[in-house]
């Protein structure tokens, strides 16, 4: 057979990126620790975009190795292999080519493997060792390798494949020091070494046993207690017993343990609108501020705890190792609509934000089950109808105990919200995939990685992540929406005096769709609080504080208050369903765009959510008030 080879020489070639830094890539297969070590080396210098004519999304980060030097790092999608059958394979195989417009080939590679799977892990070796850049191969989790009575000799390991290899543990930072050291040196090429044919996987598995076993690998022990819960929780009946356990536990939270942040949240918009209301002189700036800007924004900015509660667990269940079982047992329901389990990952994401939801479909090598997925994905409920949502609820819906303390009738009607877009996605795949997209089923591979308690400070990166997603949308797509708005509301101007909000642009443009959405409880305000939301979801929530605001009736009453002078049960339950289907986010609409080539889906996607949120919610409507 053909060897391929790693570099050619042993000369030591420093580049430098155009930045003045070294730039090094982080790659290993997923759930390997790559991101825990990526946080460590960065820490909080980092940043997220999207690599350019695709939407995989990217972080580069820059981490100190010295008191005077930096490196720039970049961590790519988790892969097995570096045959791009997927778009996450496909952005890993440009940047280590040097392929990707903005970003040059990098300087050095960190290769981090499972050192607990080390003899399947280690097959990814032989593509890397190929590309002929400098190389560090991380032994990860060599703590849980210790304790479950595993070794490896990592320098025999090493003079195996020419490239340097150490074992680490990025939760505890054990490693990170030689990490460091490997990174400030000038680093040398790799030995040439003889590497199996990359596309022959029986011959690179037998090259990685061999490697193995010269290195006197030693496999370690089961472990225990992952054997034990994975009993309960992939049994076919405690396991979706348990899912639904957790699932009403996060929900309950989100009421529970959100409202004392929540309520400090409220008295700080409150005490600075009122700072500033004092400070400022009258005139059109400071309505503008106290009663578009802080009104408006404030209104939804007081919902971040919740949001992050959900994030958090979220967060846990990844961490932990329980969101890969849930896949395993989702897979089951998802075989019954004609998805795959691989679905169910960006159907879970999406209760989070249906964009990133839609960006992990990259991972779904069937197109159809794709595009399908990506057409269903937005029916999910994410976290930005979250504050409409517990808006709505904590205005209608009575706070009565159903299970004991520990699950109320507001709780239950926000899982109602969820599991009634669950069955409106899981209903739309099955019709989707019985009609325009049927395929054959695709086996569901996926690799269960051990439970493992989650580390606090990767939790509150994520956290603090979505926090400045979250109040960067809140000062800019938020922000403008209500400037636009409020300018909307005070025009046009008659001889010099505001008009009666009924009588101005704003007004004007809600009277004009009132007639559509009359039939459905909603009056013009709320006709202007749709029109916003295509926004974004959550702007309905600034957009009635900015009116109601404007009215004065914000201070006198609270909005939830406001609102029960305009809304019935019947109509605020029409518009909880509404939001639960439409499609009311643009740049969802531009992601589904950009990811299916054109708008012909978009479009469909569209206008099939809206008539059914306006089908569903003139149901709900007629239904609530028949019996009320």
């Amino acid at each position: 057979m053909d060897p391929c080879h790693a570099g050619a020489s042993t000369t030591a070639t420093p580049i430098i990126n155009p930045a003045g830094h070294k730039l090094v890539a982080l790659i290993g297969p997923p759930n390997t620790g790559k991101s825990t070590l990526f946080n460590r080396l960065t820490g909080l210098r980092q940043r997220v975009a999207n690599y350019p004519g695709v939407t995989v999304e990217r972080h580069i980060g820059t981490a100190r190795v010295d008191l005077t030097r930096e490196v720039t790092l970049v961590d790519l999608p988790g892969v097995y292999s570096l045959e791009p059958r997927s778009e996450d394979e496909q952005v890993t195989h440009d940047v280590l080519h040097g392929k990707m417009p903005d970003l040059p080939r990098p300087d050095a590679i960190l290769l981090i493997l499972d050192s607990t799977s080390l003899a399947r892990h280690l097959m990814l070796a032989a593509p890397v060792l190929s590309l002929g850049l400098p190389t560090l191969i991380i032994l990860n989790m060599s703590d849980d390798l210790k304790r479950r009575g595993g070794s490896v000799d990592p320098e025999a390991l090493a003079q195996e494949l020419g490239a340097p290899v150490v074992l680490a543990s990025a939760v505890h930072g054990s490693g990170v020091d030689a990490v460091r050291n490997f990174l400030s040196k000038t680093i040398p090429q790799p030995k040439r070494i003889e590497l199996p044919v990359l596309n022959n996987l029986p011959s690179c598995r037998k090259w990685s046993g061999q490697l193995t076993e010269q290195a006197g690998y030693s496999q370690p022990l089961p472990p225990e207690w992952t054997y034990r819960l994975d009993r309960i929780v992939l049994h076919p009946v405690w396991g979706p017993l348990s899912f639904l356990f957790v699932v009403l536990a996060v929900f309950q939270s989100i009421f529970t343990f959100a409202k004392p942040a929540q309520d400090l949240v409220q008295m700080g918009i409150q005490i600075s609108g009122r700072w500033i209301e004092s400070s400022l002189p009258e005139s059109w700036l400071r309505a503008l501020i106290v009663e578009g800007v802080w009104s408006g924004v404030g209104s939804v900015i007081v919902f971040l705890p919740q949001i992050l509660i959900l994030f958090a667990f979220i967060a846990v269940l990844e961490d932990s190792g329980y969101l890969a079982r849930a896949a395993v047992i989702a897979d089951r329901t998802m075989a019954k609509v004609g998805l795959q389990g691989k679905s169910f990952i960006p159907l879970l994401s999406g209760y989070a934000c249906a964009i990133p939801a839609i960006l992990s479909t990259r991972t779904i090598e069937n197109k159809r089950d794709r595009i399908a997925t990506i057409l269903v994905t937005p029916l999910m409920t994410c976290s930005a109808r979250l504050p409409v949502y517990t808006m709505l609820i904590a205005a209608f819906i009575p706070d009565r105990q159903i299970l004991g303390p520990f699950f109320g009738s507001r709780a239950a009607m926000m899982l109602g919200l969820y599991v009634l877009g669950f069955v409106a996605a899981a209903s739309t795949a099955r019709l989707l995939k019985s009609t325009i997209f049927r395929s054959e089923k695709v086996p569901f591979i996926l690799e269960l990685p051990p439970y493992r308690v989650p580390r606090l400070s990767s939790i509150l990166y994520r956290l603090l992540d979505r926090a400045k997603v979250f109040l960067k949308r809140a000062s800019t797509t938020i922000l403008l929406t209500m400037i636009l708005l409020w300018t909307m509301a005070h025009l046009p101007l008659e001889n010099g005096v505001v008009p009666p909000i009924e009588q101005s642009y704003a007004g004007q443009l809600g009277k004009l769709i009132e007639p559509a959405i009359a039939p459905l409880g909603f009056n013009w305000k709320i006709g202007v609080g749709l029109i916003s939301s295509l926004a974004a979801r959550e702007v309905i929530v600034g957009t009635l504080g900015t009116l109601y605001g404007i009215q004065g009736g914000e201070d006198e009453l609270g909005l939830q208050k406001a609102l029960q002078q305009d809304l019935n049960m019947a109509s605020a339950v029409a518009l909880m369903i509404f939001f639960a289907f439409a499609l009311q986010c643009i740049s969802t609409i531009a992601v589904v765009r950009r990811e299916t080539g054109g708008w012909k889906w978009p479009i469909l996607q569209f206008s099939y959510m809206g008539v059914l949120a306006y089908g569903c919610g003139w149901m709900a409507y007629v239904t609530v008030r028949w019996y009320s």
